[in-house]
């Protein structure tokens, strides 16, 4: 997940070491989100994620500020939805990234919750916990709703914190809102949270919602070449007994198609509070002309209703010398779960200042090698279509013995075939480590290298920073208007 779909980079840096989170508010409501705890974290900084702007302390009348792992909205207004990044950094100075998508939802005659529900109930016992409330100091519950609508009888006991429901029978099962007040520096802030409750151990059934794609998302693709479409969809809770995620291929049914370079493949899951997820891939093993002219619809359906999600193909830009990528970008890969720098780096700093802020495009291996492509092939077919090959220098890099098949290749093109100019970034003081490749050896004596010299723990300067501009000296030049360039 960012073959690049109108998602950030981000997304690709995300599967492999961060987690998101979604949150749904009302709007003019208070909304908390937190940052996950880590016994050795030093520090925590909040960003938005679409512009790197971090968001400061509070200040005098802030609406939006952080106070350590929390982010506070107080209150929520409509131009807040969209992409939080919560970054924590370790006594060993490394970082580990989360993100956070908020969503807020404007008010609607006879609406008291937002479509999207965050808080199944898993038991049928009786006792809904009015949920987030412990995030919000000294809260009080004002009123009780059971499908929009004021609760009361003497069936419910309303605790501090919960509502009680006597003997609970069918006739109970629905959506709870609980509406409470939370005060800060003498302002009352209102704040509503909904959660199903269902009275016996069954399934229930929610309006079907696709996660991704989104719709009308388009997907650069290069022809030949396999690529990987995944739609998955929250259906419910529990196990449902009708749901179905699958694609549609030009407005016909894949199953109905025949076609042998289309393969779907699915699964279901349950996830969070027992709610039940499905999704689809789409397997294609060569992109031909006709796919650019067609739509690829995931469809997903339950007993409630049935929901759609569209997005095209088109071709990655070509520039005049048959290249498609300015950069190929070879690192350390790691083989473990845990976040370094170097991924930050290169999934997330590098895409923000040489793509979006730049204008170039970069090849990275997990982000550009596509699910089902022989991954030898298709190595040496992104480095044989890039201008320019960036080497991160690392101690890693360094002390790795056996050097991967990509660095080989690079090296190989760069230095035999004289076909490919070599950018070297040196991420960690290297000095004359005699550990090193003699062909990179080589290369640093021929052309010296380009030093890194940001503390992890601050964020990146601009594109304009001494770092970004001796990176761009060494890069294409690229015309944006046409998309052409000339190498130097």
């Amino acid at each position: 997940m960012m073959v690049y779909v109108h998602l950030t980079f981000l997304s690709t840096f995300f599967l492999v070491s961060m987690t998101s989170e979604t949150f749904d508010a009302m709007e003019g409501e208070a909304l908390v989100i937190k940052c996950p705890r880590w016994s050795s974290s030093v520090k925590v900084t909040w960003y938005h994620t679409d512009t790197n702007e971090m968001i400061p302390a509070e200040g005098e009348g802030s609406r939006i500020f952080s106070l350590e792992r929390f982010l506070w909205f107080l209150p929520t207004s409509r131009e807040d939805s969209g992409n939080y990044t919560c970054v924590i950094l370790f006594s060993n100075n490394r970082t580990r990234s989360f993100n956070m998508s908020v969503q807020v939802h404007p008010y609607k005659q006879g609406i008291c919750f937002p479509s999207r529900i965050r808080y199944p109930n898993d038991t049928g016992r009786g006792k809904i916990v009015c949920p987030t409330i412990d995030s919000y100091k000294s809260a009080t519950i004002i009123q009780w709703y059971k499908d929009c609508k004021p609760l009361h009888g003497q069936r419910y006991f309303k605790g501090e914190k919960y509502i009680y429901i006597k003997d609970p029978r069918k006739e109970d099962d629905g959506y709870y809102t609980c509406r409470f007040s939370y005060t800060h520096k003498g302002n009352v802030f209102n704040v509503s949270a909904t959660r199903i409750f269902i009275s016996g151990a069954k399934h229930f059934p929610l309006s079907p919602r696709i996660l991704f794609p989104k719709d009308k998302d388009v997907i650069e693709v290069e022809l030949g070449a396999a690529l990987s479409l995944k739609c998955r969809a929250c259906l419910g809770i529990k196990k449902q007994p009708l749901a179905v995620v699958t694609w549609d291929v030009a407005n016909t049914p894949l199953k109905d198609l025949h076609v042998s370079r289309f393969h779907e493949k699915s699964n279901s899951f349950e996830g969070h509070e027992q709610v039940y997820y499905k999704e689809a891939t789409l397997h294609i093993t060569e992109i031909k002309k006709e796919d650019l002219q067609a739509n690829f619809t995931c469809v997903a359906l339950n007993e409630m209703h049935n929901v759609r999600a569209t997005v095209t193909l088109r071709l990655k830009a070509q520039y005049e010398d048959g290249k498609i990528y300015d950069a190929y970008v070879i690192f350390p890969r790691n083989h473990t779960n845990e976040a370094n720098f170097v991924e930050y780096f290169v999934y997330q700093i590098m895409p923000d200042i040489l793509e979006n802020k730049c204008g170039y495009k970069l090849c990275i291996y997990g982000r550009d090698i596509y699910p089902g492509e022989d991954t030898a092939s298709a190595i040496e077919k992104r480095i044989q279509k890039s201008r320019r090959l960036i080497i991160l220098l690392t101690r890693q890099l360094i002390n790795y013995k056996e050097h991967a098949y990509d660095q080989h290749l690079a090296l190989y093109n760069a230095l035999i075939l004289n076909d490919t100019k070599v950018i070297l970034l040196e991420m960690e003081t290297i000095g004359t480590s005699k550990k090193l490749q003699e062909s990179l050896r080589f290369i640093i004596k021929q052309q010296g290298t380009v030093k890194w010299k940001e503390p992890h723990s601050v964020h990146p300067q601009s594109s304009n920073s001494k770092f970004w501009k001796q990176v761009r000296y060494h890069m294409p030049l690229i015309c944006k208007s046409s998309y052409s360039a000339n190498a130097r």
